[in-house]
């Protein structure tokens, strides 16, 4: 169960956190927030608002092979319902928040979780964190008429799925991971590669982007074995990669590369390991310090001024509900964001209804291009209420929805470890 049970508020500011990511931005992805002062609307137009009390589900990894990231982004969305709640005396909108586990596709704790979430009358439901969780129950979710918001999913094959206009996400596609992260591989002189794949929606589809990159670039993948979820040995996988003898290996994997590592320690050198988002975390002594110093990752998001600001005041707020301080930040702030953009699209909408508030979220993520910039869901929402429209420039990034309910830009943070075997911001 998360510990955060049902939604509750808290306010607080504190430490500061300085992880900043590189910025890395690809050419293939729409540039559509454009700078400069936008129409807000008329402020005059203001009708008589609904006392709106809107209650959203999250189904998000407290067990399975992403469970790492379930704290952070259970963490993010509470946060933001706390910062909502603290102003519903003026919006007339209240959000509550039915916590859920998605499990992954071995233990298929959706299976029971979803059909719970449903019975809750959720307006929408956050999550999954995995591409391939998430494509277990889209259709479910869709089907009842239900809003599915991802903070992580980046499996291009949402792009093109038959949703309903209810499918919505705040992490980019895995064309602009695969591009920066072969790119990466590339510029740091590795002219052969291994890659060992979980063999899913989110594996083989940012695996192809990567391959895509890094041979443009002039290298060449001599190996690329798969493995499927639930999985516990790894041997085979790791004799064929080490017998092609690669210049580097990415591991495009979820938390297996826990169980995978050890078997190359030793026989691989560790600066020469790529890690991606499925895995990127902080390993500490897990293992003997040094055992991944200079080994690098990717991770899409968090690469504004504010995130030292966000990360702390976050850290302040878990503080304030006696909630574990975090290990890892990881798709938090898009968590934070789709539970703004949720709240703000109700709002707009002045409905709890699914189909409504999807109506909205572009709007109020500015892919309608007619909105007041705005960076706070008191912000936005006074926007809202006063009659205008407003756009909501996120933690996370511009966001600004495209017509299927893609972010139209992004940034991918490139980061590496330490002899401590965590990780920080790459300043190559």
């Amino acid at each position: 169960m998360s510990v955060f049970g049902k939604s509750r508020p808290a306010r607080s500011r504190g430490k500061v956190w300085t992880g900043v990511a590189i910025t890395a931005t690809s050419a293939l992805l729409l540039s559509a927030c454009a700078s400069g002062d936008a129409d807000s609307g008329s402020s005059e137009s203001a009708g008589p608002r609904d006392e709106l009390a809107l209650t959203i589900g999250t189904a998000l990894p407290q067990t399975g092979n992403l469970a790492f990231l379930g704290p952070p982004e259970e963490a993010g969305v509470a946060y933001a319902t706390s910062q909502i709640n603290e102003v519903a005396d003026t919006t007339g909108l209240s959000l509550d928040v039915v916590y859920g586990d998605s499990g992954d596709t071995d233990n298929k704790a959706y299976e029971t979780e979803i059909p719970r979430l449903l019975g809750e009358d959720v307006s929408a439901v956050i999550g999954a964190a995995s591409s391939g969780t998430s494509l277990q129950f889209i259709d479910q979710v869709v089907g009842a008429g239900v809003i599915q918001f991802s903070p992580a999913n980046t499996s291009d094959a949402f792009t093109t799925y038959d949703d309903n206009g209810l499918y919505f996400r705040t992490a980019p596609s895995d064309v602009l991971q695969g591009e920066v992260l072969g790119n990466l591989i590339a510029e740091d002189g590795n002219q052969t590669l291994g890659l060992l794949v979980l063999n899913d929606s989110y594996g083989t589809g940012l695996a192809k982007y990567v391959t895509e990159a890094f041979e443009a670039a002039g290298g060449e993948v001599v190996a690329a074995p798969t493995y499927n979820t639930g999985d516990t040995t790894f041997d085979a996988q790791i004799s064929e990669i080490l017998a092609a003898d690669p210049d580097a290996i990415a591991l495009v994997t979820f938390d297996e590369v826990s169980t995978i590592l050890p078997s190359l320690f030793g026989q691989f050198p560790a600066d020469k390991l790529y890690f991606v988002d499925g895995n990127l975390k902080n390993f500490a002594d897990a293992f003997p310090a040094g055992s991944l110093t200079g080994a690098k990752g990717t991770l899409p998001g968090l690469t504004i001024d504010s995130i030292s600001d966000f990360t702390g005041e976050l850290d302040s707020f878990l503080e304030s509900e006696g909630t574990p301080a975090l290990e890892d930040y990881s798709y938090a702030a898009e968590s934070f964001d789709a539970t703004v953009l949720l709240a703000l699209a109700s709002l707009a909408a002045n409905s709890t209804d699914s189909a409504a508030i999807a109506e909205k979220l572009i709007e109020v993520s500015g892919g309608a291009g007619d909105g007041e910039k705005c960076s706070s869901f008191a912000e936005c929402a006074d926007i809202i209420v006063g009659g205008g429209t407003a756009d909501y420039d996120g933690i996370s990034g511009p966001i600004t929805f495209d017509e299927v309910g893609d972010p139209t830009e992004a940034s991918i943070g490139i980061y590496q470890y330490g002899d401590d075997n965590n990780y920080v911001a790459y300043e190559g």
